[in-house]
């Protein structure tokens, strides 16, 4: 999300999303790898909780 946005506003871009009601781990989070990097790597700054997710599944500095 931009920041510079009302807080319901447009994404920027969809890089994926979280689904806590689906029962198979596995396929609760999808996340585009490419493209969460490339953001993290031009100065993105991820919430808290988007950064727990991101390092749950290998995302982020120093890991993959």
């Amino acid at each position: 999300m931009d920041r510079r946005q009302p807080r319901d506003g447009r994404a920027i871009e969809e890089l994926g999303h979280y689904d806590p009601l689906i029962r198979d781990p596995e396929k609760q989070v999808v996340l585009k790898r490419e493209r969460i990097e490339y953001w993290l790597s031009v100065g993105a700054q991820p919430s808290e909780t988007v950064r727990n997710l991101l390092k749950k599944n290998g995302i982020g500095p120093g890991q993959g």
